[in-house]
């Protein structure tokens, strides 16, 4: 068994960790809620997106999968990136064959191209939605799953009928049946407010939030099979690995590789830990292959992810390091225990700062309170490395 450290897992990897989003996702698009997943990065969303998918499509389902990442490009017009979501779902959905659709594109000269979308949408998509079955059996209805949705921050256009758009097809649904198989959901690195320009846009105000949370204890049993393989006291292991990664998925994963490649490289037999050392052990495994010279090892990247997160913008990069610095400051002073149910002093306000550094995946959300995501986050970028990058902002901005 090897863990994934990075990218998206297949649907039936043994290491996909199944939490409570996997069952609100999919019970919500069935239910016909538009639904959207926005959070920090290597939280899994992708994962979450391709598995969904997948069990969506055993029940009779059509998704299309729209990376929009690759319809922004250098320079791209208002009317070309239109075009490029239509194009996609033209071939996605096997529609080639029913539209000559030069022929079709030609006929909407002089239309607006959010409603050129609108009509593609009216008199080709959903018209052919019984036909898109690979069997004989009847289409249930078709999701559009929109990933990387903040990459259209940078466009050099605004885009609120994209959104307004999708929020018409909402409405359709109670005076025209065939909207009613027509779902969205998005995921991405973004808060809604910034999506949107017009602030009377109503789009997620009707939409159903998925909130990922990190991997709790109990769900991350599946882990155990690989470190089982490896090494004596598998379950204290497991926990341990948990303690230094808060449960982040993208961390779990790779302290569980970082098991089987250390144990595998020093015996070819399961390692046996003394009792009531497991403990050191893990933590001298994380502290020499992640936290040590951690710029260097940070391979594939997610450490300087974080860091580039909170730095790149200098207009708010001092107030996203302050409210960190205070967070930092009360988990010190409560000393290095281990930290689990306690509550961190600086009560969630969804302030932009706050909602920045949620999405910088440093923090999370915690009975009402922020706190530093885990051990190995809160010793990497602690109050020596937040006076230095204090220290830059200010020198920067005289």
């Amino acid at each position: 068994m090897r863990y994934q450290v990075g990218g998206s897992l297949y649907f039936d990897d043994p290491t996909y960790i199944v939490r409570e989003a996997d069952k609100k996702l999919f019970t919500s698009l069935k239910s016909g809620n538009f639904c959207y997943v926005l959070n920090s990065r290597q939280m899994g969303k992708s994962s979450l997106l391709h598995r969904t998918s997948h069990y969506l499509e055993k029940e009779g389902y059509k998704c299309v999968y729209l990376d929009i990442t690759q319809l922004v490009g250098v320079d791209i017009t208002l009317e070309q990136w239109y075009k490029g979501i239509i194009i996609n779902l033209l071939y996605d959905l096997n529609l080639v064959d029913k539209i000559n659709f030069k022929q079709w594109w030609n006929i909407q000269e002089g239309v607006s191209p959010v409603q050129k979308l609108y009509r593609f949408i009216e008199e080709v998509l959903l018209p052919n939605i019984d036909s898109y079955s690979e069997t004989d059996a009847k289409t249930k209805g078709i999701f559009i799953f929109i990933d990387e949705i903040d990459s259209l921050l940078n466009l050099n256009f605004p885009i609120d009928d994209f959104f307004a758009w999708i929020h018409d097809c909402y409405n359709q649904q109670a005076s025209n049946q065939n909207f009613q198989g027509l779902g969205f959901a998005f995921f991405g690195v973004a808060n809604p407010s910034d999506l949107i320009a017009d602030k009377h846009q109503t789009l997620f105000n009707i939409g159903t939030p998925i909130d990922l949370f990190g991997f709790r204890l109990d769900e991350a049993r599946p882990l155990l099979k690989g470190l089982n393989r490896v090494i004596s006291q598998p379950e204290v292991v497991l926990q341990e690995i948990m303690y230094w990664s808060g449960g982040q998925p993208f961390v779990t994963q790779k302290i569980c590789q970082l098991v089987i490649q250390t144990t595998l490289k020093t015996s070819t037999r399961k390692i046996v830990l003394s009792p009531k050392t497991e403990a050191c052990w893990v933590e001298e495994l994380v502290r020499s292959h992640i936290i040590q010279d951690w710029e260097s090892q940070d391979e594939p990247q997610h450490l300087r992810t974080i860091r580039d997160r909170l730095l790149f913008n200098q207009k708010h990069g001092g107030r996203l390091l302050s409210l960190y610095q205070q967070i930092l400051q009360a988990e010190e002073q409560r000393g290095r225990a281990k930290i689990t149910n306690t509550q961190c002093p600086i009560p969630i306000n969804d302030s932009l700062e706050q909602r920045e550094l949620l999405l910088s995946g440093l923090v999370e959300k915690h009975n009402g309170y922020l706190r530093i995501k885990n051990p190995i986050y809160r010793t990497i970028f602690n109050s020596e490395w937040v006076l230095t990058q204090l220290n830059n902002t200010f020198q920067n901005s005289k």
